[in-house]
C-alpha cells in the first residue's frame, strides 16, 4: 500500500481490497470512537490496544511507512527514467484488479451499472484535472493531508494524484526524503482527521448499499487508467520550486503515435511484460491473500 501510494494515479485502497483487507482495515479505524479514546486517556493501554486491533494497524502502519521511506526515491527514478514499463505495470494491475473485486458482488442490478458507469466517468473527469499551485500556509499542508489520506480507503483514487492537484505532491516528498518531520508531523495530523472521518462515510454505504458501493469503488479504479496510459505526450511544463521543469498537462497517446510525435521508442514489448507482470502479480496476491483468510 505503501509503494503505491508513492505514485500519482494508484491507490492504496486497490490494494487493500485486493488483499482481502479492506473489511478489516475499516473497522479498525472506526474504533478509534470516543469509548477507546476513554480507555487511552485512562491509560488503560492494553484494553485499548486489543479494542483498535493495534497489532494489525501497527503492522499496516509499519509496512507502509517502510514501503515510503525506502522505496520513494527508487519509484521517482522509474518515473523518470524508466515511465512506460513502470505505467504499463500499474494498468495491468489496477485493470484485473477492478475485475476481481467485482467479482465480489454477488447479485447484479441496475443500481450497481449505473454505479459502475458513475465511478468510471467521476474518476476520469478527476484524472483529467490539471495541477494548481497552492499555498504554502501549514494550514494548507494539514487540509491536503485530510483530502489524500481519503484515498489510502478509496480505491481507484490515487493520494498522490489528490496531492499533486493540490499542489502539494513534490513538498511532501521532498519533506519523505529531506526527513522534516515538522511539515510530515502536521501532514500526518491531516490524515489522521481525513480518515477517522471518511472511513466510518466508507462503511456505511458498504453496510447499506454493498453491491452498489462496490460497483462504484470498481469503477473509480477503472475511469483511473486515464491517469496511468504509458504513452503520454507532455503539452505544458511548470517549474518545480527547485527551478526545474516538470510535465504540468499530458495527452495520452497510441504507441505509434508516441513514436512520430515524441520521437521516442515506445517499448511495446517491454511495455505488455510490464503488463502481464502486472495481471499475474494480482492473481497471485489475490490466491495468497484466500489461502491466508481461510478459517
Amino acid at each position: 500500500m505503501g509503494a503505491a501510494d508513492i505514485v500519482p494515479g494508484v491507490s492504496g485502497g486497490s490494494i487493500a481490497l485486493i488483499t482481502g483487507i479492506y473489511g478489516k482495515l475499516l473497522d479498525s479505524i472506526n474504533s478509534f470512537n470516543a469509548k477507546n479514546l476513554k480507555l487511552l486517556l485512562s491509560f488503560h493501554f492494553k484494553p485499548f490496544y486489543k479494542s483498535v486491533n493495534g497489532t494489525f494497524l501497527l503492522s499496516l502502519l509499519f509496512g507502509i511507512l517502510t514501503s515510503i521511506f525506502t522505496l520513494s526515491k527508487l519509484i521517482t527514478y522509474l518515473m523518470e527514467e524508466h515511465p512506460v514499463p513502470l505505467w504499463s505495470f500499474f494498468c495491468g494491475l489496477i485493470l484485473v484488479s477492478a475485475f476481481v473485486i467485482l467479482k465480489g458482488i454477488t447479485r447484479w442490478h441496475l443500481g450497481v451499472v449505473f454505479a459502475l458507469i458513475v465511478g468510471t466517468i467521476s474518476a476520469y473527469f478527476i484524472t483529467e484535472l490539471p495541477p494548481v499551485s497552492s499555498p504554502e500556509a501549514i494550514w494548507f499542508t494539514f487540509l491536503s493531508g485530510a483530502i489524500a489520506i481519503c484515498a489510502m480507503i478509496l480505491p481507484g483514487i490515487s493520494g498522490s494524484f489528490l496531492l499533486l492537484i493540490l499542489g502539494k505532491y513534490e513538498t511532501i516528498l521532498n519533506a519523505v526524503s529531506e526527513r522534516d518531520f515538522m511539515t510530515l508531523g502536521v501532514f500526518a495530523g491531516g490524515c489522521i482527521v481525513g480518515i477517522l472521518s471518511f472511513s466510518r462515510v466508507i462503511s456505511w454505504l458498504l453496510k447499506k448499499y454493498y453491491s452498489v458501493t462496490i460497483g462504484l469503488l470498481s469503477g473509480f479504479m477503472l475511469g483511473s487508467m486515464n491517469k496511468l496510459w504509458p504513452w503520454k505526450l507532455v503539452t505544458a511544463y511548470r517549474t518545480s520550486s527547485s527551478g526545474e521543469e516538470k510535465p504540468f498537462l499530458t495527452e495520452n497517446l497510441w504507441p505509434g503515435e508516441y513514436l512520430s510525435q515524441v520521437g521516442q521508442d515506445p517499448k511495446l514489448g517491454l511495455a505488455i511484460a510490464a503488463f502481464l507482470f502486472g495481471i499475474l502479480l494480482v492473481v497471485g496476491i489475490e490466491r495468497l491473500a484466500a489461502i491466508l483468510n481461510k478459517p
